[in-house]
């Protein structure tokens, strides 16, 4: 029998005390999608209780790289809050995390609503104050990643924390489909990218996101943070390691673990 809020209590407990559950979807392997994103609300609902507030929302699954790499494809979605956001230049204590990997990706700010059904492109560049490279640091709290759709799903899609870039540029001053992405990790580059990687443009992202969030009356709100999906494979990330992120137009984003 699948229990919404003990699934979700069990994940939020991970979570605080940096610990693996097994895989939901082997323990529950009839578990649907929708029982997922209630099991994620249940988990989000737990951190709002200790006080942390929603400053965004995230695509998660969005290129071939992390599709295959996972084993999951199609495109899921979780929720950002305070307790995630990483300064520019700041280290991240390696120990506040579980398995993480970094991705580099395009970050949206928000400076109107965006609600669907019916949103497109053209909706999503009105929508838009800025966009800016970052990372997101996805974690898990599924024992060695052994995930399927419906666990990182109810794992709010993997959510660690996110790093945003300095520099923020208009969406109309580049194609954001076309743009290059360089990521190095210690000095070295270990992948490139561009923007048509995370479902062929980060504003088709952010459509699909929008979209989908509105058919269960949640809208993208002003202010908000969307980070649009990964432009390349993902990178463990270890004590010691230096990531940069360059994506051609938009500057850069680094981050480094300790």
């Amino acid at each position: 029998m699948i229990s919404i809020e003990t699934l979700g209590d069990e994940l939020y407990t991970a979570l605080r005390d940096r610990q693996v559950v097994e895989p939901l979807s082997n323990r529950f392997p009839d578990i649907s999608i929708e029982q997922a994103y209630r099991i994620q609300e249940r988990m989000l609902q737990r951190r709002l209780q200790d006080g942390e507030r929603i400053v965004g929302k995230k695509i998660g699954v969005t290129s071939a790289a992390v599709m295959n790499m996972l084993g999951v494809h199609q495109p899921d979605f979780g929720y950002l809050t305070d307790a995630m956001v990483v300064n520019q230049g700041e280290a991240i204590d390696i120990s506040t995390l579980i398995q993480p990997k970094a991705e580099g990706e395009i970050a949206f700010l928000l400076k109107r609503d965006l609600m669907g059904p019916g949103v497109g492109v053209s909706d999503v560049l009105a929508a838009t104050e800025c966009v800016m490279p970052c990372f997101e640091i996805v974690d898990s709290r599924i024992r060695d990643w052994k995930i399927k759709i419906t666990d990182t799903v109810a794992d709010n899609a993997s959510c660690g924390v996110f790093v945003l870039g300095d520099r923020a540029v208009s969406p109309l001053a580049l194609d954001l489909q076309t743009c290059g992405m360089v990521l190095e990790k210690n000095g070295e580059v270990v992948a490139t990218g561009a923007g048509a990687a995370a479902l062929g443009s980060p504003l088709n992202a952010v459509a699909w996101l929008a979209n989908t969030m509105g058919r269960l009356g949640i809208p993208l709100k002003a202010g908000e943070v969307v980070l649009s999906g990964a432009l390349a494979a993902m990178f463990p990330a270890v004590k010691g390691d230096f990531f940069r992120v360059s994506i051609g137009g938009l500057g850069e984003c680094s981050v480094r673990f300790h």
